[in-house]
């Protein structure tokens, strides 16, 4: 018995021995700290998926450029926390299904962090439903739409607009349509998804009453004839001044058809339907924008004096092949620019989870050229919340109406519009945000 239980103590001598050793030669890596996913010591990965092709890509197809070269501008100043930003490009031609596909890519395959800035209303309500970022506790971050249920956190418990809902924008234009074109006959062309149904809401909560009101299916703008059409429509119901609440390329073809079909009204576009680049990369000469009115939350691309523009450009000729500044770019720099200071405010033991909290705590004193605040929180994940309005000069340059911006706010329910008050948050310095 005394020789069996020797032996024993042995065996389990050598075992213990065997083992210590075995642990001493193991590399130190394998005792590093755990990283959340798509974070490591030195990086952090970022995805998104928007038209780099097809008829929706023209403008849209140059946000990336100018979120990945303020990525890099602070990539090449140090990083967030020591970590260097990743952001992956995928190309979802504007449609929900490939959307599907190529955000599993980025979550499944590329193991992304967070995904940030995805296009389009449709295609992020497909991404929730199939994909379910909220379920798994992913971050979709600063999302490119305006859509007003995004900033349901119950419905999107992960998701974070950035601009203001289409209902608080067409509010917004009720209030200033009655105030500057009181009595005249109006029309509103707009795409009949829950982009244009955001609308509609909101010109429903402004008392704003529409003489001839044409709807048109996404898309439906690249079918030959089908502008004029709506021109035609436009024209029978007498309208004096149209809103027109689509995208860009609608915007595009609305404005040749009524060239060519005599029609001058005065044009008044919502924010997505009025970018320059796409409208005059689609063959519409710049001086058919001339007199051509808009919003914007973000101040004029052209306009140097304002110390956000003035960085951009700076940063995009650098680090941008020189890609003409616009406001593409504009809105992609500042998508990396509250994203940099989320990441940031969130600390070197970055989680989802941490970011997700840090986002709703802190959100409201984050930086950005935004010209309203944003009115994310713990129960809502709204953002910004106001606009003011321009008119396009012959060259297709935007200038706030008056030389100055009025700032109208609002909310997505039944809030007042107001002026705003607001003073944005001076830059951090160089454009750098620390937490």
């Amino acid at each position: 018995m005394i020789g069996m239980n020797r032996r024993k103590f042995l065996v389990t001598s050598a075992v213990l021995v065997t083992g210590s050793l075995s642990l001493a030669t193991l590399p130190a890596q394998a005792f590093s700290p755990r990283y959340e996913v798509g974070v490591t010591a030195s990086t952090i990965k970022l995805g998104i998926t928007l038209p780099m092709t097809g008829g929706a890509s023209p403008g849209y197809k140059k946000i990336p450029g100018g979120m990945k070269a303020y990525f890099d501008y602070v990539n090449a100043n140090g990083g967030v926390n020591g970590r260097k930003i990743t952001l992956i490009v995928k190309d979802d031609a504007y449609t929900p299904t490939s959307s599907v596909q190529k955000t599993n890519e980025l979550i499944l395959k590329d193991k992304v962090f967070a995904l940030i800035g995805a296009l389009g209303t449709a295609n992020n309500k497909a991404v929730a439903a199939s994909v379910n970022p909220g379920r798994r506790g992913i971050p979709s971050l600063f999302v490119n739409t305006g859509y007003s249920g995004f900033a349901n956190k119950k419905a999107y418990p992960t998701t974070f607009s950035l601009f203001p809902s289409y209902i608080m924008e067409a509010k917004i234009m009720a209030q200033y349509i009655k105030e500057t074109y009181p009595g005249k006959k109006l029309g509103l062309l707009y795409q009949a998804d829950d982009f244009g149904r955001d609308a509609l809401a909101g010109f429903k909560q402004g008392g704003l009453n529409f003489d001839v009101k044409v709807p048109y299916a996404p898309l439906s703008q690249a079918v030959a004839g089908t502008s004029a059409t709506w021109i035609t429509k436009l024209a029978a119901g007498g309208a004096e001044v149209v809103i027109l609440f689509g995208v860009s390329s609608a915007t595009g073809a609305a404005l040749g058809a009524s060239y060519a079909l005599k029609f001058k009204p005065q044009w008044v576009l919502g924010s997505v339907g009025a970018d320059s680049t796409t409208i005059k990369e689609l063959g519409v000469p710049a001086a058919l924008l001339g007199g051509v009115q808009t919003t914007s939350f973000v101040p004029a691309p052209a306009d140097t004096n304002d110390e956000y523009v003035k960085l951009f450009q700076e940063i995009n000729a650098k680090y941008n092949n020189h890609a003409v500044f616009d406001n593409n770019i504009l809105v992609g720099m500042n998508t990396a620019f509250v994203a940099v200071q989320a990441i940031a405010a969130a600390g070197k033991k970055l989680t989802r989870k941490s970011l997700i909290a840090t986002i709703e705590k802190k959100g409201t004193t984050f930086a950005s050229s935004g010209l309203s605040p944003l009115a994310v929180s713990t129960t809502s994940h709204a953002g910004y919340t106001g606009y003011w309005f321009g008119t396009y000069d012959t060259t297709g340059t935007l200038k706030p109406n008056g030389g100055a911006y009025t700032v109208y706010t609002t909310d997505s329910g039944a809030g007042a519009v107001v002026k705003s008050t607001y003073k944005r948050p001076a830059m951090p310095a160089q454009g750098l945000p620390t937490n």
